[in-house]
């Protein structure tokens, strides 16, 4: 079976998620997989993507913008369509949004029968940073190509699920980290110290909204906060108890942070299901999420953290995971959450049943 992905948001938490999932299935004999992705994105070198993905996954540059730019949108379409007439795969899968609707296009060949998959991996009419006009048009964009090209849904998370069914044919396979590979670098923390160790992995971007992040800071100065990570909105982190770490080249090498942290805070305006909390939950931490979609797929209240939606709403929970004892008991928690939602192989073997069943 050849297997076609096409992604353009290729860096983040969707990049990881195709690390694993190109691990996987290159240790299918019966799939042979291809990843079509946007050269585009700059947070990622091209170094660093030979490096991280095996040799016997085939790997296609293609340029494709994250916003709506017709001419160009045009181009990428035509490219594409040149690459998949010239593979013929027996399965398109398509993760993201842009990819989404220019892959369907693309793909749409009436002599051409294929499986035809499109994952959000976060709808952009959830975006924050759009105008409501632009979410409107986003999201009769997103049910315009489902209602003409068809395919199916597969949704990474719970309420982009409950989102897919209102558009069209949906499945769900949740995200799912490498807990063997996680559990190799993960290291039990001293909990000895009463100053509290608070930080999050990340760019610095708008939609991880370090306005509310340097604000909880600034609420506990008795606590150190650390965000993992650098990005074009650092100078939005001004408290003085926080330590900006820049960025790393390999992801291991943000995993010695991780496991300093006594809890992790995400403080995002929209989400997936993000990657980076699901580690943070592997690393036994406590998690602090704001509640919105994606963070709320992953956070159940008192048993593995707490969602909140303002600053002030954690100082009663913060002084709470005061208690060494209170954090671990959180921490072991999430991880038996990863464990029972959240594992890679488990939620891949899932995909590949549907890639051969449908």
């Amino acid at each position: 079976m050849r297997i076609i992905h096409i992604v353009e948001s290729f860096g983040g938490g969707v990049y990881s998620y195709f690390k694993d999932l190109a691990l996987f299935f290159s240790q299918q004999p019966t799939i042979e997989t291809y990843i079509i992705y946007s050269n585009k994105r700059k947070e990622i070198t091209q170094d660093q993507i030979d490096q991280d993905f095996p040799t016997s996954i085939h790997l296609i540059p293609i340029e494709m913008e994250r916003e709506l730019k017709p001419l160009k949108d045009l181009r990428s379409t035509f490219a594409l369509r040149r690459t998949i007439k010239q593979l013929k795969p027996d399965c398109i899968h398509l993760h993201s949004s842009k990819a989404g609707v220019i892959g369907r296009w693309a793909s749409f060949m009436p002599t051409y029968k294929r499986k035809l998959f499109y994952t959000p991996h976060g709808y952009s009419f959830l975006r924050q940073d759009i105008s409501p006009v632009k979410q409107k048009l986003f999201y009769g964009i997103e049910k315009i190509t489902q209602v003409l090209f068809g395919g199916t849904t597969i949704a990474c998370g719970d309420t982009e699920y409950k989102i897919a069914q209102q558009i069209g044919r949906s499945l769900l396979v949740r995200n799912g980290i490498d807990l063997t590979h996680l559990n190799q670098h993960y290291t039990v923390k001293d909990n000895a110290s009463n100053q509290l160790i608070i930080g999050t992995i990340g760019r610095i971007s708008y939609q991880k909204n370090p306005k509310l992040f340097n604000e909880v800071a600034l609420l506990f100065p008795q606590h150190q906060f650390l965000w993992i990570g650098d990005g074009e909105l650092r100078d939005q982190l001004t408290a003085p108890n926080i330590t900006i770490t820049g960025w790393f080249t390999n992801n291991t090498a943000v995993f010695p942070y991780l496991n300093q942290l006594d809890v992790y805070l995400q403080t995002s305006l929209w989400e997936g299901l993000p990657i980076a909390v699901l580690e943070a939950m592997a690393f036994r931490k406590p998690i602090l999420a704001t509640d919105v979609i994606g963070n709320n797929d992953i956070v159940e209240p008192n048993l593995n953290g707490f969602l909140f939606t303002q600053a002030p709403d954690l100082i009663e929970v913060i002084r709470q995971l005061e208690d060494p004892s209170f954090r671990k008991q959180l921490g072991e928690q999430a991880y038996v959450v990863c464990e029972r939602k959240f594992d890679k192989d488990k939620n891949f073997n899932h995909l590949f049943a549907i890639y051969r069943s449908l």
